[in-house]
C-alpha cells in the first residue's frame, strides 16, 4: 500500500548528490558545478561559465520509500536571437536503474545570446515545482538526473517518506570532453552518450564535458586528479580545433602536461585518450569554426570550417592532426604507463556512420547517434574496466 503521508520538505544537502563537484549558495537555493569555482576564476570565460554549470550527469541519488518527491527549482535557459529557442531541459526520474518519468519546469530565465557578437539579454523567472508521484511501493533507489541543457538552481525537495543519501553500488566513471560529452544532440539527461555508456557498462557517471571547453586547461586537469574515479576518459581534440587555439608545437606539449597532472592523483588508475569523432568539416580543414549565416535563413544552426587547409605544414591543427599525434603521444607514454590506453574516436562515430547518420548541424551527433556512441564506448573500453 502506497504511502498516504503527506509531502515534507527535505533538507537539499550536497549529500545527496551525485556527479558534482562544488555547490553554490544562491538566493534562490543550491546550484550544482561541475567545476571548483577557483578553476572558473582563471578562466574567466563565459562558454566556460555557461558550460560547466550546466549539470550533464548530475543527480539527485537516495534510498526512499516515497511513493510522491517534488521538486522546486529555477531553470536559467541559453538561446541564440534568430534561431528556434531549444527545447525545456529535461529531469528525469529513474527508479533502481530504470526510467520511470520526465518532466520539465514551466518557466525559466532565459538568456538570449548574439550568435554573432556574444552579446547577452536576459528576462527573468521564478522557481516552479515538478511532481514525480505514483513511485512504487516499498524501498528503493531513486535518482533525478537534472537537465543537461540548462543551469539549475535546487529550490525545494519534499517528499512524503525521508530521502536517506545513498551508498556507492557502482565503480565511478570520470570522462572530460566537448559538447558532444556534455551532450548536444541528445534529447534528455540519460540519452547523452556518457550516460548511456555508464547504464550499459555499470558505472557511476562524473561527466565533465563542457561545450566548447575541452581545451587541455591545467585547472580541468587538476579537477579530475584532485576527484576519486575507478575510470578515467579524456576526449581531445575537436574544441581545439575549432576554436583554432594553438599549434602543433604547444599541443603536444600541453597533451603530456594534462596527463602528467591526472597522473599525480591517479598514477595507476585505467586512463583511456579519446580521440575525435568523424566530423566532415574538420577533418582536412583546420578551425576556427563558425556559425554558417546562411543557416540562419533557415532556422537551423549549422557550422562550417573557415581555416585554410594549406597551413596544416605550418602547424594548424585539424581532426586528422589531432587523431595522429594523440595515438602517438599514448603509444610513446604507455611503454611506461600500463593503464594508459587509447581509443579511436573513428570506432565510436566513422565516415561510415555518417553516411547513414551525418550529424545535424555538421558538428554535434544526432540523438540516436548518441545512444550508438554510448553502447559502443562501454562495449569496446567500459567492459571489466575498473573495481569499486
Amino acid at each position: 500500500m502506497r504511502s498516504t503521508a503527506r509531502p515534507v520538505s527535505i533538507p537539499v544537502t550536497a549529500e545527496l548528490f551525485r556527479g558534482a563537484l562544488e555547490f553554490e549558495r544562491t538566493p534562490v537555493g543550491i546550484r550544482p558545478h561541475r567545476l571548483p569555482a577557483a578553476a572558473l576564476a582563471q578562466a574567466r570565460d563565459p562558454q566556460l561559465a555557461m558550460a560547466e554549470a550546466q549539470p550533464s550527469g548530475v543527480r539527485l541519488v537516495a534510498e526512499t520509500e516515497a511513493s510522491s518527491v517534488e521538486l522546486t527549482a529555477l531553470a536559467t535557459r541559453f538561446a541564440f536571437l534568430g534561431l528556434p529557442a531549444r527545447p525545456p531541459g529535461v529531469f528525469e526520474l529513474t527508479v533502481d536503474g530504470r526510467p520511470v518519468a520526465r518532466a520539465s519546469l514551466d518557466s525559466a530565465t532565459t538568456v538570449s545570446i548574439d550568435p554573432a557578437t556574444g552579446a547577452r539579454e536576459s528576462s527573468a523567472a521564478e522557481p516552479t515545482t515538478i511532481v514525480f508521484d505514483d513511485l512504487p511501493a516499498g524501498p528503493k533507489l531513486l535518482e533525478i538526473w537534472l537537465p543537461h541543457t540548462e543551469t539549475v538552481e535546487i529550490a525545494g525537495l519534499r517528499a512524503d517518506a525521508a530521502l536517506h543519501p545513498a551508498q556507492r553500488r557502482h565503480p565511478r566513471w570520470l570522462h572530460h570532453g566537448s559538447s558532444i560529452s556534455h551532450g548536444t544532440g541528445a534529447e534528455h539527461p540519460l540519452g547523452t552518450w556518457p550516460a548511456v555508456a555508464a547504464a550499459a557498462g555499470g558505472y557511476e557517471l562524473v561527466n565533465l564535458g563542457f561545450s566548447g571547453s575541452a581545451l587541455l586547461d591545467p585547472f580541468t586537469a587538476r579537477a579530475i586528479r584532485d576527484t576519486p574515479a575507478e575510470v578515467i576518459s579524456l576526449k581531445l581534440g575537436i574544441n581545439l580545433v575549432n576554436l583554432d587555439l594553438m599549434r602543433l608545437r604547444a599541443f603536444g606539449p600541453a597533451v603530456h602536461g594534462f596527463l602528467d597532472t591526472v597522473r599525480e592523483g591517479h598514477p595507476d588508475t585505467p586512463l583511456f585518450v579519446v580521440s575525435p569523432i568523424h566530423c566532415p568539416i574538420h577533418e582536412d580543414t583546420p578551425g576556427p569554426g563558425a556559425f554558417d549565416p546562411a543557416s540562419f535563413a533557415t532556422g537551423r544552426m549549422r557550422f562550417v570550417a573557415t581555416g585554410d587547409p594549406a597551413e596544416v605544414p605550418a602547424g594548424k591543427l585539424t581532426l586528422r592532426v589531432v587523431r595522429e599525434h594523440l595515438a602517438r603521444i599514448v603509444a610513446e607514454r604507455s611503454a611506461d604507463d600500463p593503464n594508459l590506453r587509447y581509443v579511436d574516436g573513428l570506432s565510436l562515430y566513422g565516415p561510415d556512420d555518417a553516411e547513414l547518420y551525418p550529424l545535424p548541424d555538421d558538428l554535434h551527433p544526432a540523438a540516436i547517434t548518441h545512444v550508438q556512441m554510448g553502447e559502443r564506448f562501454a562495449a569496446q573500453v567500459l567492459a571489466g574496466r575498473g573495481t569499486v
